[in-house]
């Protein structure tokens, strides 16, 4: 099966702090993969690479697809909520490419961003603002705009986090639709019991590839304890990192 992205040997750096070193290998067309590691392991720091938002300090991500057609979820605490757009209007942005620079919104596209807000349960909230939003119901929002968006690559940042169960288990199954429908799913996770039960593969990560490959080989009591003692060893000699 082809690699939807591919990593160099790829270094990356994070508000000055090391996150990633000489981490080659790939995320395979249509996979469902997690990404997990301990606080300060390279996770998010790694999603934004392949994102596009962050140079790497060496090596590559190779994509398989222009960097313009990957969905991108970032962690719920990067997104500005202040910003006075309705439910409706915010789904819609996820056809931004489409509509070009002097194009404006359809009634096309608004019948879409329905559907899709039917599809995460949100009907009838379509006016509502976004900052008046439950942290689940916003959830279900960003992902409205991801099914909007409708791309082959999907790069998700902790998405079920501070979020009910209920909403978790809806949005998972959107995840395993994406996965059905082939397209490559990545997304960081720290409950690693969802990841047993809901990811076939799993990059472990201590800023360096503890192990990559299928979930049940990767999440073993032997990897589990070198990416413990690795965060361990960078607590002990150069204090807690931030969060990457």
């Amino acid at each position: 099966m082809s690699a939807a992205i591919e990593l160099q040997d790829l270094t990356l750096a994070y508000q000055r702090h090391p996150a990633i070193h000489h981490l080659s290998g790939c995320f395979r067309t249509g996979s469902l993969t997690a990404i997990v590691g301990p606080n300060g392991a390279g996770k998010s720091t790694l999603l934004k690479a392949i994102a596009g938002t962050l140079r790497p300090l060496s090596g590559r991500v190779n994509r398989a697809v222009p960097q313009r057609r990957l969905g991108y979820l970032p962690q719920a605490a990067e997104i500005d909520r202040s910003f006075p757009l309705s439910v409706l209007e915010t789904v819609v942005l996820g056809a931004w490419r489409g509509l070009g620079l002097w194009r404006g919104v359809t009634a096309a596209h608004r019948k879409d961003a329905t559907e899709a807000l039917q599809a995460v349960g949100l009907e009838g909230l379509e006016d509502r603002l976004v900052g008046a939003l439950s942290s689940g119901q916003f959830q279900r929002v960003l992902f409205a705009r991801l099914l909007l968006q409708d791309a082959p690559v999907l790069l998700l940042d902790e998405p079920f986090t501070a979020i009910d169960a209920r909403t978790t288990a809806d949005l998972l199954t959107i995840v395993r639709r994406w996965h059905g429908q082939g397209r490559t799913v990545i997304a960081v996770l720290h409950d690693l019991e969802q990841v047993r039960q809901h990811f076939p593969e799993t990059l472990l990560l201590a800023r360096e590839a503890i192990a990559w490959g299928h979930t049940d080989q990767v999440l073993i009591t032997e990897n589990l304890a070198r990416a413990r003692n690795l965060a361990e060893h960078w607590d002990a000699h150069a204090g807690v990192c931030e969060r990457a």
